[in-house]
């Protein structure tokens, strides 16, 4: 710039011809000519567009494998060095790499998606999963995560889960609401399968019933993405990101889900005293006009589970989702209604709860209560020793003393005896039955009806002592006794 500063002061003011300037300055006629005719250099400029006669032909089919790489895994795309490739062993390419890549540039610089910056209104919040790598309970695992967003305040609440099914979106609802204690006018979604069961032909969701039924019953207005076009919902979409990278990183560990849930949501809070970039106010503050514009809650929470319909089979199990679990064996054959939650599944028969179990989610489990099955082994006590549901049930060493001492002085009995002391664990505790068999181990009173006995007396707060005396209601038995005299007729037979 100096330079042509002093080349333009030459000529205009002080007279100097061109021949002279180029001379002077040591630069060419052309050179002056052009510092002349610009204030300042205009850089170089393409009079012609560049030619590439080798590409001649091969346009088109670079255009089409770039087209049909937009309905393919981002991951599994074309790379410049894969179509030069392509085009040199299948359609006979003459052309170097670098004719490819630079063409290939260009498509893809001329071709890149533009949006329109977008205002979002109070109230309204958008909803998605993500997913990240976590430690509960000492296993790695991958989390899935819900996110509930309100564009307007930024503000944002965030609940993980071992896998993205209905249950954990209405569950994440239910609690992101009771979070803000408020729901949002409208929520915008993608077209997950646990939500939108079919798109039809004119653009409309057809939803899934228990979706359904959770929209009516906060009366939200769900609003969709178009699919496979994340900018659509682009603000949660961001914050999925941002809580993966701020609080997954490094990855956390937990004793369990509802510990790193506690963190997750004390993050939330935190969080809400930023202000962020073109802001001057912290979320905190504009989430109360996000407030003002949302809904009251409903006077009860959604029941957030999936239901369906089963039947026993002739194993006392119900199947869901891939795994089997227990019912008592009183309602084998019978048809029943089963709901899943994230955290437990509930199975009943008419109007009454036949049974709770802890979740599982792997695939092929077999989810047993114990107590479900003691009354067909108590009738089959042959199969005592090799029934599945009670592998691995973990009882007092109490039990297992009373076990061995009943079948020592009883054998088959015994073991029928034994299974009728575990069947009071149906109106009992683990921890009350253990200490009337310690009782009754102390006692050496080895049965069932002593320690029913001593059962009861823990439970009434009574001493634990046989006397029956105690419960004028029980039934009595008496032993008649005999004399030394009644003997004697045997020693006169005898003689």
């Amino acid at each position: 710039m100096d330079l042509y500063r002093r080349v333009r002061l030459a000529c205009h003011q002080q007279g100097m011809s061109s021949r002279e300037a180029a001379r002077q300055f040591g630069i060419s006629r052309d050179t002056v000519a052009k510092m002349l005719a610009y204030s300042a250099p205009p850089g170089y400029r393409r009079t012609a567009e560049v030619r590439r006669p080798k590409l001649n032909g091969f346009t088109g089919i670079i255009d089409s494998i770039l087209e049909a790489d937009r309905q393919v895994h981002r991951k599994q795309r074309h790379t410049a060095k894969r179509i030069f490739e392509r085009l040199r062993d299948e359609y006979g390419f003459q052309g170097g790499y670098t004719t490819i890549k630079d063409y290939v540039r260009s498509h893809r610089r001329t071709h890149k998606e533009v949006f329109v910056p977008l205002s979002h209104a109070p109230g309204h919040g958008q909803a998605d999963f993500g997913e990240a790598q976590v430690i509960i309970g000492g296993v790695q695992q991958k989390a899935h995560f819900f996110v509930l967003d309100l564009p307007h305040s930024d503000a944002c609440y965030v609940r993980a889960y071992p896998r993205a099914v209905s249950e954990a979106w209405l569950d994440g609802h239910n609690h992101a609401f009771a979070f803000f204690g408020a729901v949002p006018q409208s929520v915008v979604y993608d077209n997950d399968r646990c939500l939108v069961a079919r798109i039809m032909p004119d653009g409309r969701r057809k939803r899934t019933d228990t979706f359904s039924g959770f929209l009516s019953h906060y009366l939200i207005r769900d609003r969709y993405g178009r699919p496979g076009k994340g900018n659509d919902k682009g603000k949660v979409e961001g914050m999925v990101g941002y809580m993966r990278r701020t609080f997954m990183v490094p990855i956390p560990s937990f004793a369990s889900f509802a510990a790193f849930n506690d963190y997750l949501e004390e993050a939330c809070i935190k969080r809400q005293s930023d202000i962020l970039p073109g802001h001057k106010t912290s979320i905190r503050d504009r989430l109360q006009t996000d407030l003002a514009s949302m809904q009251g809650l409903p006077a009860t929470r959604f029941d957030a589970c999936h239901k369906q319909a089963g039947r026993v089979t002739s194993l006392s199990l119900v199947r869901y989702k891939g795994n089997d679990y227990s019912v008592p064996v009183a309602y084998g054959h019978h048809e029943v209604w089963i709901r899943g939650y994230v955290e437990e599944v509930v199975i009943g028969c008419g109007g009454e709860i036949i049974a709770r179990h802890e979740r599982s989610y792997d695939q092929g489990d077999m989810v047993f209560n114990p107590l479900h099955y003691l009354p067909l082994i108590e009738r089959k006590i042959a199969s005592l020793d090799q029934a599945a549901p009670l592998d691995g049930w973990k009882l007092p060493e109490e039990l297992h003393k009373l076990r061995r001492l009943l079948e020592a002085r009883m054998g088959k009995a015994g073991k029928r005896e034994y299974v009728q002391v575990l069947r009071l664990l149906d109106t009992t505790g683990m921890d009350t039955l253990a200490a009337a068999v310690r009782d009754a181990l102390r006692l050496g009173a080895i049965g069932y009806d002593a320690i029913k006995h001593l059962l009861l007396c823990r439970i009434e707060q009574r001493p634990a002592r046989l006397d029956l005396d105690l419960y004028p209601y029980l039934p009595k038995a008496t032993v008649g006794t005999t004399s030394a005299s009644s003997y004697m007729c045997l020693m006169g037979a005898a003689s």
